[in-house]
């Protein structure tokens, strides 16, 4: 974009925001493109308050998706930026069709066996979503379709199912739909044995079921409908009205959401509430669904634990007295906190992640050095699972019987796609079923990864994770992405994604920055890069960059950064801080009006996260935030070109926060970089659905990069 003055006599308004006539009309031709103007949004002051501080809010109007002008900018926003990029619509048809040709057209996942039946999913050509099926566990068995998601998605922009359950008798599925991509899903039940919808039909809730051992009733959750906010278990009786399902459990306090989930014997529900830095989780018995739940521990600040079930045992991952969590174990008869005894204690450079209990045996997540370790373990044997490289992600597969010698695992590395193996327990031997075919003349051994450790100010080491295509030379020529998160305690593993080939095979150097705010390097990790510590996420990404730079990785006028939502937040502090550390910036569905949304309750996500961010109703973490937060630290000085995405009906991080920020950086920013705004206005938080359909989207962004890298056809 070159952004001037436009000429007074073309200038014509749409309701809320003013926009060239040659915007609407011109340019096919990318020679015209400098003769486009952005849309400008209108300003209408809005003063907020609080503390004695009063910010002035001039684009607050755009919080409403059902104003007629809210939607007209937006719409106006995705033609300048599709007319902004049309010299890139070659390229980003080449690199649609290049992430499609690596698709296998008919790809099925690995079969698992679940209560004597096979499981499994598969792609049909062309078609954007998968085929869930089951069959026999005899050999030649017949296929039976339980749910084709292609079917039910044909009448709409967006279709989502999930939470696939089939009950104890094997008769009826119950699964969760969402048509509009606001994470609000109505939960249908499908007989299996004559292929008919049941009458049931529960709205608004978060899509998955537990079923009670008589296959006639299920436990689900319930949402609010102003905040999103999962907050009641029902109990609904199959034949009756939702309307009137049982309250079983409502979780009153606004910072704790809640769920339910089973353990693998089916022998037990757990209801969990979670908030940031507490749970309390409650038990029931399947068998016996109208029998009120237990408290398994009773919740108390900062005391976070999960619960699994092994050999007449529970086992409790917890942090009572253990920064970096401790296994315990009780039994049933007792499980306040009291009782339990400790089986494995805390290790100051181990982070216990979680434990998964099948009937004889524990499998334990460890993270040592930020890498995830698979421990098996029982009270005949202690291992852990060998894997052939020695930076990777590795995890638990479908697991849906108790009683079993072999585990399903998942593997994948920034190199090796996903990997279906199974682990024997009594002979410890690693078996591979299945390697992720990628198509397109993918070869890994023409790809290396490193990890390497980059200083930050205050003296911390930050990994990073690195991928990149043999023969790339490190003369600090090469265009580099750095990707970060930095939130919420979750670790950005160094997994395989399938669509970064096409940066790679280009000559760009892919990386990952495991910033403090995650939990890669242990829970002080997170603990950070939270709260009043949160700038130290910023600074060490800035950090990161700066290495890399003088590592000769890449250079300042090759270096893109790119991070989404929580990562959004990143993006657009790191902008204010340091612009002229970038060439590009993709911030996608970005929480960067972080002092508005926490100061209003009645959005998603926002009391339960108070041990996150802070509460700005506290003067103290009002200033901090303030003192980050990207649209109110926007400031007049050049921003590298930026390329930013939303989705309307996002449920989690608002539309009108990538918005706002977008019309601010408009109104102040110097320079005539470029910056573009596109919302999918059919799509939420995870934006399009479907296999290819999504690749639209990847497309674009990697368009935009390659472009400004120089490295187009």
């Amino acid at each position: 974009m070159t952004r001037f003055s436009s000429p007074g006599k073309n200038l014509f308004w749409i309701k809320g925001f003013s926009i060239t006539a040659i915007a609407i009309f011109a340019c096919q031709n990318p020679k015209k493109e400098e003769m486009i103007s952005p849309p400008i949004a209108k300003k209408i002051n809005k003063e907020l308050s609080i503390h004695g501080d009063t910010r002035i809010d001039p684009y607050y109007w755009l919080n409403d998706r059902e104003d007629p002008e809210v939607i007209a900018y937006l719409n106006a926003e995705n033609e300048y930026t599709a007319k902004m990029m049309a010299h890139t619509d070659a390229l980003q048809k080449q690199l649609f069709e290049e992430m499609k040709e690596r698709i296998v057209p008919d790809d099925s996942s690995t079969p698992y066996l679940s209560n004597g039946f096979l499981y499994y999913s598969r792609y049909e050509t062309n078609k954007d979503h998968p085929i869930y099926c089951r069959k026999t566990a005899e050999a030649n068995a017949t296929e039976i379709i339980t749910l084709d998601v292609n079917e039910l998605a044909k009448d709409y922009d967006y279709y989502s199912a999930v939470g696939l359950n089939v009950s104890p008798d094997n008769n009826i599925l119950a699964y969760g739909q969402d048509t509009v991509s606001r994470r609000l899903y109505t939960i249908q039940f499908k007989n299996l044995e004559t292929g008919e919808l049941l009458s049931d039909k529960i709205p608004n809730a978060t899509g998955g079921v537990v079923w009670a051992t008589d296959s006639k009733s299920v436990f689900y959750t319930q949402k609010d409908l102003t905040t999103l906010r999962s907050h009641q278990i029902k109990h609904h009786i199959l034949g009756t009205d939702p309307a009137t399902d049982r309250l079983v459990f409502e979780e009153k306090d606004e910072t704790f959401s809640v769920y339910v989930t089973s353990s693998r014997s089916k022998k037990y529900i757990y209801i969990v509430s979670g908030a940031t830095v507490s749970t309390e989780v409650q038990i029931l018995d399947p068998a016996q669904p109208l029998k009120a739940p237990v408290i398994f521990q009773p919740r108390e600040r900062d005391h976070e634990y999960s619960v699994t079930e092994s050999d007449g045992k529970f086992y409790i991952v917890t942090n009572w007295q253990a920064k970096n969590f401790r296994l315990m174990s009780c039994d049933p008869s007792n499980t306040n906190k009291s009782a339990w005894k400790e089986v494995l204690p805390e290790r100051n450079d181990v982070l216990l992640e979680d434990a998964s209990g099948f009937a004889k045996h524990l499998v334990l997540s460890e993270r040592k050095e930020g890498i995830v370790q698979i421990r098996v373990k029982s009270s005949t044997t202690d291992n852990y699972v060998k894997f052939p490289e020695a930076s990777y992600v590795a995890g638990l597969g479908p697991n849906a019987e108790y009683d079993t010698d072999k585990i399903r695992l998942v593997y994948n590395s920034l190199t090796t796609p996903n990997t279906d193996m199974d682990y024997s327990i009594s002979t410890q031997k690693l078996e591979v079923i299945k390697e992720k075919e990628v198509r397109g003349g993918f070869d890994k051994n023409n790809y290396t990864s490193e990890r390497i450790y980059a200083s930050a100010r205050d003296g911390a080491k930050v990994p990073l994770s690195i991928v990149y295509k043999k023969g790339t030379n490190k003369d600090g020529k090469s265009p580099l992405l750095l990707y970060a998160y930095g939130s919420y305690g979750y670790s950005m593993d160094p997994g395989f994604i399938m669509n970064m080939i096409s940066l790679l095979d280009r000559g760009f150097i892919f990386a990952i920055a495991h910033i403090r705010g995650g939990q890669e390097m242990g829970r002080a990790w997170y603990e950070d890069g939270k709260l009043l510590k949160k700038k130290n996420t910023f600074t060490d990404f800035i950090d990161c960059a700066e290495f890399l730079i003088k590592e000769n990785y890449t250079a300042t006028d090759r270096l893109f950064a790119e991070g989404g939502s929580a990562g959004g937040l990143l993006m657009g502090a790191v902008v204010n801080m340091r612009p002229d550390l970038f060439k590009g910036v993709i911030a996608e569905v970005a929480f960067v009006d972080v002092v508005t949304t926490m100061l209003d309750e009645t959005i998603p996500l926002t009391t339960g996260e108070y041990d996150e961010w802070g509460n700005p109703n506290d003067k103290i973490y009002y200033d901090y935030m303030k003192s980050y937060s990207p649209y109110d630290n926007v400031t007049a000085q050049e921003y590298p070109a930026m390329l930013v995405t939303t989705g309307l009906h996002d449920s989690q991080v608002q539309y009108w926060e990538p918005a706002k920020w977008v019309a601010k950086l408009r109104a102040t920013k110097t320079g005539d970089n470029p910056l573009y705004l596109y919302t999918d206005m059919s799509a939420g938080h995870g934006g399009a659905a479907g296999r290819y359909k999504r690749l639209h989207d990847v497309a674009r962004v990697y368009a935009f990069m390659i472009d400004l890298a120089g490295k187009g056809e």
